[in-house]
């Protein structure tokens, strides 16, 4: 898919900057990225003030929600609040992510309920060669991405990640 904007969603606790120089390379592929910066949000609170700031940026739909880390469960709520406010989004793409859990599932303390009908659009997984070496008990996460029917990359150097998830953003 082409999307009209990448919307590149944090860890809550964390800070847009943790994404590094992913948003400048994927401008240098010719995409328009959004990184909203919420440090201080969780839960509700990071979704509303993610819904503020991509607002604000006017961004170019159909958008493309790329989480990282914690920011997974609350993609559904994310993907309501855009598409309540008439901005329909493409795909999901989980960045070294956990994920949401199905519709009809229960939800612990870090997931909020999201439309029944998510994932409404294609999903991807992109498994980091840098979360790969960190953290190797999350191959469960991508065997379960993969048991969703999502597209998985598993990301190698010496390819850059941002060119990695360009590429799977442009498979969904």
């Amino acid at each position: 898919m082409t999307p009209g904007s990448v919307v590149l969603l944090h860890a809550p606790g964390a800070a847009a900057a943790s994404w590094g120089d992913m948003p400048e390379m994927l401008r240098s592929y010719g995409m328009d990225v959004i990184a909203p910066d919420v440090p201080d949000g969780e839960g509700a609170r990071y979704v509303a003030r993610v819904s503020l700031i991509v607002s604000a940026a006017g961004p170019s739909v159909p958008l493309v929600l790329a989480a990282h880390g914690a920011a997974g469960p609350l993609v559904p709520a994310i993907a309501l609040a855009q598409r309540a406010a008439h901005r329909p989004v493409g795909g999901y793409v989980f960045v070294d992510a956990d994920l949401p859990r199905p519709p009809g599932a229960a939800h612990d303390h870090a997931s909020l309920p999201g439309p029944p009908d998510w994932p409404e659009a294609p999903c991807g997984y992109l498994r980091t060669h840098a979360d790969r070496a960190a953290f190797p008990d999350r191959d469960g996460t991508v065997r379960e991405a993969r048991l969703r029917g999502w597209a998985v990359v598993e990301h190698e150097p010496p390819a850059a990640a941002a060119q990695a998830l360009s590429e799977l953003i442009t498979t969904l």
